[in-house]
C-alpha cells in the first residue's frame, strides 16, 4: 500500500502541482507504529519515492490529541459505507481529503482508496 500510495501520489503532484493543486503528506504513527522515525527520518525515507510536495511534521489524527485540522476535516465529512460502522476516525495511513479552494472540505476517501482514483475528483476541483 505504501508503494503504490507515494508513487500514485508523485504522479498527480508532478501532473497538477503549479494548478491550484498541492499535496500535503502528514505522517501518523498512530497505525501501528508504521511512522515511528523521526522527522528527518520520515522526510528521508519519502525521498526515495521522489516526493517533492510538503512533508509535514508527524500528527495525530485521532482521539484527544487529534490535530485541529484533523478534527476539522473529520467533522466536515463524515465516513459513509461499510467503514461508517467503525465511527468517524482516519481508519490507517494513507486516508485522504480533498480541500477544495475556499478549504471546504469536498471529498474524504479511505486508505483503500488510491490516488489515481481521485484523479477524477481533483480535476472538477481544479
Amino acid at each position: 500500500m505504501t508503494d503504490q500510495n507515494y508513487k500514485e501520489l508523485v504522479t498527480l503532484y508532478s501532473k497538477y502541482s503549479g494548478k491550484d493543486f498541492e499535496i500535503l503528506a502528514f505522517p501518523c504513527n498512530q497505525f501501528g507504529a508504521q511512522e515511528s522515525g523521526s522527522a528527518a527520518d520520515i522526510k528521508q525515507f519519502v525521498k526515495g519515492y521522489g516526493v517533492q510536495f510538503p512533508v509535514m511534521a508527524k500528527t495525530e489524527v485521532n482521539g484527544d490529541g487529534a490535530d485541529a485540522l484533523f478534527k476539522y476535516m473529520k467533522d466536515a465529512k463524515k465516513v459513509t459505507g461499510l467503514e461508517a460502522a467503525m465511527g468517524n476516525d482516519v481508519k490507517w495511513n494513507f486516508g485522504k481529503f480533498l480541500v477544495d479552494k475556499q478549504g471546504k472540505v469536498a471529498y474524504r476517501y479511505a486508505p483503500t482508496v488510491s490516488p489515481l482514483q481521485i484523479e477524477g475528483d481533483i480535476k472538477k476541483l481544479l
